[in-house]
């Protein structure tokens, strides 16, 4: 398929991302950015080339300009969001071999360092937060509060995780199967989030309740302490009807099923409410939530590194080529820096 083969670019990746679940009204978020970004490279009077193009045509430095236009109307976040659906559509035509390239990636790349998508957040130091895990005594809410905090990953891709994307080196590990992907040959103490689930869509046997945002798969490092909350909910975890073998699991009112996100906010709000970290009507410069959790990671673990691109590639934020960049050896790298450098909680 080519550029040529592909009418109206816009639509055909609408129709594909209705056919794979997505909301009437997040189809009309993306309509909306997608054809605004189409007008201005049509557009020779605002288009840095003084051509009329498409979409498929367009460069690294149309897109630049689309973002710095985006700038005069909207606020720093919604550029980002903006920009991220722009992104999320030139990655998806080139998968399917539509277009030659994103030139969006790396303007992504810079705008990382460019736009503060998240607002000023209530400042916890580690030792705070290691009071707040040790308030947090059930098996299945400290092995969630945990592994957010230890590993930076966002509220659907922990409730998308099965027996085989953790790989433990630890008996109970063993005796439960657990690490049985491909990717997961040869390593220990890993958890692997994979790209591919999608709200809707069917993986590994079962319907998703949540989609995963990642850029890339990515393979992170668990630490001691992570192991150990990890192996005592395992102990203890109900049984499951899902062939899939979910990590976590519901032992409220959904026994046994997949953990969603509602309520993993639920059980991180319950426990912020009883510390006074979280309030009917306080915002995100305020309430402590799964979200913050994320922000946690990034900031103290960014601090105590002064390596921001593995921290980004923990958080699934950067491709396969910004890799590249570092090391041949980057799983070893990965693993060496975090090992040296992650807060203890327990």
């Amino acid at each position: 398929m080519s550029a040529e083969a592909v009418e109206d670019p816009v639509e055909y990746f609408l129709e594909d991302q209705e056919f794979h679940g997505k909301s009437e009204r997040t189809l009309h978020a993306y309509e909306r950015v997608l054809r605004d970004f189409e007008a201005f490279v049509a557009d020779p009077d605002r288009n840095p080339t003084g051509a009329t193009r498409s979409p498929g045509e367009a460069s690294r430095r149309e897109c630049m300009a689309w973002v710095h236009g985006l700038r005069e109307r909207v606020a720093p976040s919604t550029v980002a969001t903006y920009a991220s659906y722009l992104n999320r559509f030139f990655g998806y035509m080139t998968r399917v071999d539509a277009f030659d390239g994103n030139p969006m990636a790396l303007v992504m790349e810079e705008m990382d360092e460019a736009i503060d998508t998240d607002p000023k957040r209530r400042d916890l130091t580690v030792d705070q937060m290691r009071s707040f895990v040790d308030a947090v005594t059930h098996p299945l809410d400290r092995a969630v509060v945990v592994t957010l905090l230890k590993t930076g990953m966002r509220v659907g891709e922990l409730c998308n995780i099965d027996d085989r994307d953790l790989a433990l080196d630890h008996p109970a590990g063993r005796e439960l199967g657990l690490g049985a992907r491909p990717q997961l040959d040869n390593r220990t103490d890993t958890l692997y989030v994979d790209s591919t689930p999608e709200l809707g869509v069917s993986y590994n046997g079962e319907e998703r309740t949540a989609s995963n945002k990642r850029k890339r798969d990515t393979a992170i490092p668990v630490d001691d302490e992570l192991r150990r909350v990890l192996v005592r909910w395992l102990l203890v975890r109900p049984d499951t009807p899902s062939s899939a073998n979910p990590l976590f699991v519901n032992t409220r009112e959904r026994w046994g099923q997949r953990l969603r996100p509602e309520d993993v906010r639920y059980a991180v709000e319950t426990h912020a409410r009883e510390f006074g970290w979280h309030r009917t009507g306080g915002g995100a410069t305020e309430n402590v939530t799964p979200h913050y959790f994320r922000h946690f990671f990034t900031t103290h673990l960014r601090d105590r590194t002064g390596d921001r691109g593995i921290v980004k590639y923990l958080r699934g934020d950067v491709a396969d080529d910004v890799i590249d960049t570092y090391t041949h050896n980057w799983g070893d790298r990965v693993r060496e820096v975090y090992e040296a450098n992650v807060y203890s909680l327990l």
